[in-house]
C-alpha cells in the first residue's frame, strides 16, 4: 500500500468514527422524533396541545373529536408515531422530513384523521380521530412530515400536510363551550400560514442506537 493510500484510509476510517460518534451524541442529546416515540405536539402560535377523546362532533363527520388544550398533564395528548398504513418502520430510526407517518391516539386506539368535512366553528377542514378496535384507519390517516434538514428535529418546528387533502394540521385560535369548555379547535389549512407549526413537547423518545435493546428509553410525561 502506498503512502497516499494510506492516508486515504485513514482519513475515511477517521470520518467514519466521527459520523457514528455525531449519531450517538444525537441520541444521547435526544434530539430526534422516531418511530415508536410517544409525545405531545405543542402548536407553535397558541401554546397549546394537540388533544382527543371519546367525545363525537355534533356536525361533520361525527367522528371523534381532535382539539387542542392548555394542559401539560392531560392524558389524553398522548400520540405515537408509526408508519403509514400497511408500512413498518424500525422502531428508534429518526423521521425523516419527507416521510409519511400516522399519529395514533394511545387513550382511544384512533389515528389522527382528515377529509373533506367542515369544521364546527370556523368552517375550515375537519379533523378527526378515526379507526376500528385494532387502530386500523385508511389514507386518510396519512401525514406527510414537513420540516428543514434531513430528520425530524425536536427542537424545530415541523407542519404536518394530509396527504388526501393537502391540508395542514392547525389551530384556529377558538374555543369550544361544553362538553369540552375552553379547548381549541383543531383544523386543516390549505395554506402553511399561521397556526400550522408544531413542535416535539413532552414524551416517550426512543434512542436510535437503543432500538434494539428497548433498554433506556427518555421519558418526559
Amino acid at each position: 500500500m502506498t503512502i497516499n493510500s494510506s492516508i486515504i484510509s485513514l482519513l475515511v476510517l477517521a470520518i467514519s468514527v466521527v459520523s457514528n460518534i455525531d449519531i450517538i451524541e444525537a441520541a444521547r442529546n435526544n434530539r430526534f422524533v422516531t418511530c415508536g416515540t410517544v409525545l405531545k405536539l405543542q402548536n407553535v402560535d397558541y401554546k397549546v396541545r394537540l388533544h382527543s377523546h371519546d367525545v363525537k362532533y355534533g356536525t361533520g363527520s361525527g367522528q371523534q373529536s381532535v382539539t387542542a388544550t392548555e394542559l401539560q398533564e392531560d392524558v389524553n395528548s398522548h400520540w405515537a408515531v408509526k408508519a403509514s398504513t400497511g408500512k413498518t418502520c424500525e422502531r428508534g430510526e429518526p423521521v425523516k422530513c419527507g416521510d409519511t407517518i400516522r399519529l395514533h391516539h394511545l387513550a382511544t386506539n384512533k389515528n389522527l384523521h382528515s377529509h373533506h368535512f367542515q369544521s364546527p366553528l370556523s368552517g375550515n377542514q375537519e379533523i378527526s380521530a378515526y379507526g376500528n378496535d385494532q387502530g386500523e384507519g385508511d389514507s386518510g390517516d396519512h401525514w406527510l412530515v414537513v420540516c428543514s434538514g434531513d430528520s425530524w428535529q425536536r427542537s424545530n418546528p415541523v407542519r404536518l400536510q394530509h396527504i388526501d387533502t393537502d391540508v395542514y394540521l392547525g389551530v384556529s385560535g377558538r374555543t369550544f363551550g361544553r362538553p369540552i369548555n375552553g379547548q381549541m379547535e383543531v383544523i386543516g389549512l390549505p395554506n402553511p400560514y399561521s397556526g400550522t407549526e408544531w413542535i416535539a413537547a413532552e414524551g416517550l423518545f426512543i434512542h436510535p442506537t437503543e432500538k434494539d435493546s428497548g433498554a433506556r428509553i427518555h421519558t418526559e410525561l
